[in-house]
This record gives structure tokens, C-alpha cells and sequence, in this order.
């Protein structure tokens, strides 16, 4: 068996065990998740991905580890900033604690099967369409540019498309508190808030995928290395939220640190063709600019960047 197709077995048997154990063990506590265990989870899941990444060293060589570990470092930036938007969506939509995890658990698998369709689509487009490349970078400094911009736009579940389109096909029951995603009052089906943001969060991930894909595609346009950075990044997305559920006020100045990462890689593949990067240097720059945006934070008594 070729060394390629044992990764993608080893992977799928990773992702599968660690999708149980994050979406079915680990889901007892029902929400109710200290910051200390959701940060001890959180660690647990980056080593998996860090111990993943070795092994794509020792198999596949240096080159192909570098960019696993550019490509996850990306994506899990964005999907720290993803979560912010979940945390909106369940105040929007007044989902009680101990109702989220069941909202993640169809978030997190449709966030998988979403990024394979998007993965592919995007490698195939490049290499069917090799100016794509400058199209996926023009989005990616578009969309830099509109986060720096719009420091006061917040993200609005009302304008959400997915959300309109559920309010006309059904009625809406706002008050519902029950785990259910309908119920039956009388003769009427009635959408439950449960059902509305889990729709939410799936078209929210689909605009997610716009950027994120593109995103780590400056880096690899390797199937394997794309996907598996971008489902590494997603796994433990739960324990993540949980974490910035209390500490969302102290990453002040994340969403700059995501700009500029953005725009660095748009340039990136626009320039691709004149200015080769290596793979080392993107990660040592994505890394430096994460970590400034932390010091930065800690460091400053009022954000600069909202």
C-alpha cells in the first residue's frame, strides 16, 4: 500500500475517534465546562494535531509537514475567530448553556463534510484554471481589507439568508427553550430557536469556507495537506468554544492579527508566480503575528480594534 493512501487511513481513523470521543464522551457535561477543563481539552487536541504532523514528517518528509502545520495554523486562527460569530449566534438566538453542545455537534460535522466538497472544488479549479490562484487571493485581500474597515460591524443573525428563508418555510417559535429542533403545537410544526441556529452556523460556515479555504490553499494545493489541516483545525472546536466563552473580552486584538494574516496570504498567492515564500518563512510570520496580537492584547488596557 502506497505510503499516501495509509496517511489518508490513518487520518480518517484519527478524525473518527477523536469526532467520538469530543462529540459523544466528552459531551456529558451537557455545556457546563470549567475554563480550566475546556483549556486542558483544547491542549489535548492541538498535540493530536502536533503529533499528526510529526507523523506526516516521518512519512511524507519535511516539506509536506511544514505545510500540514502552516495550513492547520490558519485555519485554527480563523476558526478562533469563527467562534466569536457562534457566540453571537446563541445570544441572538437565547440558547441556554446546556442546549449548545447539541447546536456544535451538527455545526462541527457539517463543518467537515462542507470543507471536503469546498477542498476540492478549490484544488480542482486551480489546476483546471490556473489564474483561480489570483482570484482566491483578490477575495482573501478583500476580505483583509472589510475586517480592518468595518471595525463596527457585528455579525447579524437576522440578515443571515439561511435564517429568512427558514422564517418563510416555517413558523418560528422564539420562546421555545427545548433541546428539540421542532415541535407541535396543535396541528402546526413549529421550528424551535435550536433549528434556526443550527441552520445559522452551517451557512455561517459556508461563508467561513470562502476565506478559510482559499486561505490555506496559498500554502498547499496537496488534497491531502489542505483537508486534513482544515479538519484538524475544526475537531475540539467545541472545547475551544467553551474556552473563549469566558475569555472572549481578552483577545482584543485577534481579529487584526486575522486581517493581516489574511492579506499576507493573498499577496502571497498573487505574487506566487514572481515571489516563492517558502513554506518555513509563512509559518514563522503567521506565528509571529499571532503572537504579537497576544502581547498586544495583554498588554493594552482598551482595545484598538473591534
Amino acid at each position: 500500500m502506497e505510503t499516501l493512501s495509509i496517511m489518508w487511513l490513518l487520518f480518517w481513523f484519527v478524525i473518527i475517534v477523536s469526532l467520538f470521543i469530543d462529540l459523544i464522551v466528552l459531551n456529558k457535561n451537557q455545556g457546563n465546562i470549567t475554563t480550566k477543563s475546556a483549556s486542558i481539552m483544547v491542549s489535548l487536541w492541538i498535540a493530536t494535531a502536533i503529533t499528526f504532523g510529526i507523523v506526516i514528517y516521518v512519512l511524507l518528509g519535511q516539506p509536506k509537514a511544514l505545510e500540514f502545520f502552516t495550513g492547520y495554523l490558519v485555519e485554527y486562527s480563523l476558526s478562533i475567530d469563527n467562534m466569536f460569530v457562534f457566540l453571537m449566534i446563541f445570544s441572538f438566538f437565547n440558547i441556554p448553556k446546556q442546549n449548545q453542545p447539541k447546536v456544535l455537534i451538527y455545526g462541527i460535522i457539517g463543518a467537515v463534510v462542507l470543507r471536503f466538497l469546498f477542498v476540492f472544488i478549490g484544488i480542482s479549479l486551480i489546476n483546471a484554471f490556473s489564474w483561480t490562484i489570483y482570484l482566491f487571493g483578490t477575495i482573501l485581500i478583500y476580505t483583509s481589507i472589510k475586517i480592518i474597515t468595518q471595525k463596527n460591524k457585528k455579525f447579524d443573525p437576522e440578515n443571515n439568508v439561511a435564517y429568512k428563508i427558514l422564517k418563510k418555510i416555517m413558523p418560528l417559535d422564539n420562546t421555545n427553550k427545548t433541546k428539540s429542533f421542532l415541535i407541535k403545537k396543535g396541528k402546526i410544526l413549529y421550528a424551535t430557536p435550536m433549528l434556526a441556529a443550527v441552520i445559522v452556523i452551517e451557512m455561517s460556515d459556508i461563508i467561513f469556507a470562502i476565506d478559510s479555504i482559499p486561505a490555506v490553499l496559498s500554502v498547499s494545493v496537496d488534497p491531502f495537506i489542505v483537508y486534513s489541516s482544515n479538519i484538524f483545525a475544526i475537531i475540539g472546536l467545541r472545547a475551544l468554544y467553551f474556552l473563549l466563552f469566558n475569555l472572549a473580552e481578552k483577545f482584543k486584538f485577534l481579529k487584526f492579527a486575522i486581517a493581516i494574516i489574511l492579506l499576507f496570504v493573498g499577496f502571497k498567492m498573487i505574487l506566487l508566480h514572481f515571489i516563492n515564500i517558502p513554506t518555513a518563512l509563512s509559518l514563522l510570520i503567521i506565528i509571529t503575528i499571532l503572537l504579537s496580537s497576544i502581547i498586544a492584547s495583554k498588554y493594552s488596557s482598551s482595545p484598538k480594534f473591534d
